[in-house]
């Protein structure tokens, strides 16, 4: 039973990985959108200024799909178990 309660916990915390990268996804989209949109209707034509948010947040961006979605496992999932391991091997 606790290897059934270990994996839930685990797919739970994957799951809002997944979900807290969708949610930053959709912030991008929307926010970039709009700065767009901003560009296209005071100075069309002119310098494409939306571009630095969109690469600075880009990377930010793809950084946080890398944590979750590299090697079918989180960065922050494989940090937890070897943390969990140094610990079983330091009990007496």
């Amino acid at each position: 039973m606790t290897d059934d309660v270990e994996l839930r916990r685990l797919a739970i915390r994957r799951a809002d990985m997944k979900l807290a990268f969708r949610s930053h996804l959709m912030a991008y989209v929307v926010v970039n959108a709009g700065l767009t949109a901003i560009y296209v209707m005071t100075s069309f034509g002119d310098y494409f200024w939306p571009i630095w948010p969109m690469l600075g947040w880009g990377i930010g961006l793809g950084a946080h799909a890398a944590s979750v979605y590299m090697n079918g496992e989180g960065i922050r999932d494989r940090l937890i178990e070897e943390e969990l391991e140094k610990l079983r091997r330091s009990r007496p």
